[in-house]
């Protein structure tokens, strides 16, 4: 039997004060659209906005809980222009008051929650029951390119729809919350969307939310065992023994009567037993984390689709890199590794993006394409093996810049400060955000560091021309010296 959603609610709690990037009103970007969201044409103006999550409470036919969401999406898509040009979208999901459930049911074994928003854009996920644990199977987002406030001059007017199969929301056991604060990065071709703060709970019991939580792997602390070092057991032995006899014999003989004889026996002997045997153990040895081997430098591409079918690479990164940052009162470092870290991003006229996301961290590269390109803004949200998650940002960088057409490279290692909390230390950097051709860098731009190198040998080329001009002047005088000497003869 199918119920359909007759409650909705506004999510009562308070809104989260982070954001991947300040308001756009602090860069004087613009206003938000009459939809609540702000259009990437004004460049980041889209504060990939972490504003109220949206809540959603679908009730059944006898007016009780049946699902409940709370999370947060946030949207990047890339679509075509009128003049056939590359454009990026960015907007979120609506805080609960802005959203429609028309579509959302429940019934024993299977749940739909759809959230219809803006001018015909909806996103829906779809969950299904086994005997004692319940799973998400899917998202399908369909979005509607005739919506000038997120697509201007869109070049088609097709609402467009992607679907894509969830493989961690799985055997969350019924009657308890699925929780993950973690982001969680989806591509699918030109959509990229990224979950987070999610707490759902289908197929509700009763009609009353369970407080119990079962938590995402990417949210769950990483417990690492050291065995204590125990140093080798000392152990001391003391033992006296002590023992007296003592016999005393006196005689006397008078006439013939023989004296009585007294004797005394011999005193008991003393003994002192040997004391207990102590044992001392020395407390655990702790062991400094030895030093992060230097990281591994990873190759990372994002791609653009033209006309459906074709796929051009927009965006290439070569690098190693290791992010320095302080947590609760507590230094951390971390290198990114290549082989696990998934990549997305978008490429835009004038703007790009570079998402680089694993279990243990992810990386958002922001970048401005004019005349020059630089590096823009950053986030990074990192999960450690303990405690909250971290997550810092800048958006005022003017970092790795080159012309476009080229490509930026530094070889040797550096160490930017994104804030007083993060440092990203690159080596073998080299970035092509824009106008790549053939999926090969341009010719590259070097950092400083590297045109460094140059300097020796223009020092010791001068040194050498200066020290042979010397060597001459000294010869032309010592020359003319003796000329004149000859003539005086």
């Amino acid at each position: 039997m199918t119920h359909e959603m007759i409650t909705l609610g506004a999510s009562p709690l308070s809104c989260p004060s982070v954001h991947l990037f300040p308001r756009a009103e602090s860069r004087g970007a613009g206003a938000l659209n009459q939809n609540g969201f702000t259009n990437l044409d004004h460049l980041y103006s889209a504060e990939t906005q972490l504003t109220c999550a949206t809540e959603v409470f679908v009730n059944n036919t006898e007016d009780k809980l049946c699902l409940y969401a709370n999370l947060m999406v946030n949207f990047s898509i890339t679509y075509i222009t009128s003049e056939d040009k590359n454009e990026t979208a960015v907007f979120t999901l609506p805080d609960g008051d802005k959203v429609l459930t028309t579509g959302s049911s429940c019934d024993n074994t299977s749940s739909t929650l759809e959230l219809s928003f803006g001018e015909g854009h909806s996103w829906a996920m779809s969950f299904s029951k086994e005997v004692d644990t319940y799973q998400a199977d899917s998202i399908t987002f369909d979005y509607n390119l005739n919506d000038s406030s997120l697509f201007p001059n869109a070049k088609s007017n097709e609402t467009m729809s992607v679907k894509v199969t969830l493989k961690d929301l799985t055997k969350v056991p019924v009657d308890t919350c699925y929780s993950c604060k973690s982001q969680d990065f989806i591509q699918e071709g030109v959509v990229n969307q990224t979950l987070w703060n999610v707490l759902i709970q289908a197929f509700v019991a009763n009609g009353s939310r369970s407080a119990a939580i079962s938590s995402c792997v990417a949210d769950l602390p990483v417990v690492t065992t050291t065995a204590p070092t125990t140093a080798p057991t000392t152990q001391t032995t003391t033992q006296t023994t002590t023992q007296t006899t003592t016999q005393t014999t006196t005689q006397t003989t008078t006439a013939t009567t023989p004296a009585p004889t007294t004797a005394t026996t011999p005193a008991p002997t003393t003994a002192t037993t040997p004391a207990p045997t102590t044992a001392t153990t020395p407390a655990p040895t702790t062991t400094p984390s030895p030093p992060l081997p230097p990281p591994l430098t990873g190759d990372y591409k994002v791609s653009t689709i033209f006309n459906g079918t074709t796929t051009t690479v927009c965006l290439m990164a070569k690098f190693g890199l290791r992010v320095s940052f302080t947590h609760e009162e507590k230094s951390q470092e971390m290198n990114l590794v290549p082989n696990v870290t998934s990549v997305s991003g978008t490429c835009g006229t004038n703007s790009s993006e570079l998402v680089l996301s694993n279990s243990a961290m992810t990386l958002v590269f922001m970048f401005v394409n004019e005349s020059r390109f630089y590096l823009h803004a950053v986030n990074v949200t990192i999960t450690p093996s303990a405690g909250e998650v971290f997550n810092d940002a800048n958006d005022n960088l003017t970092l790795w810049a080159a012309s476009v057409g080229s490509s930026y490279m530094c070889n040797k290692e550096q160490s930017f400060n994104i804030s007083n909390m993060l440092t990203f230390h690159t080596f073998e950097l080299q970035v092509q955000p824009v106008d790549v051709r053939d999926g090969k860098f341009s010719t590259a731009h070097e950092c400083s560091m590297d045109d460094t190198s140059l300097l020796i040998p223009i020092i010791v080329g001068t040194a050498l021309t200066g020290l042979i001009l010397i060597v001459v002047v000294a010869y032309v005088i010592g020359r003319r010296k003796t000329y004149v000497g000859y003539q005086t003869l």
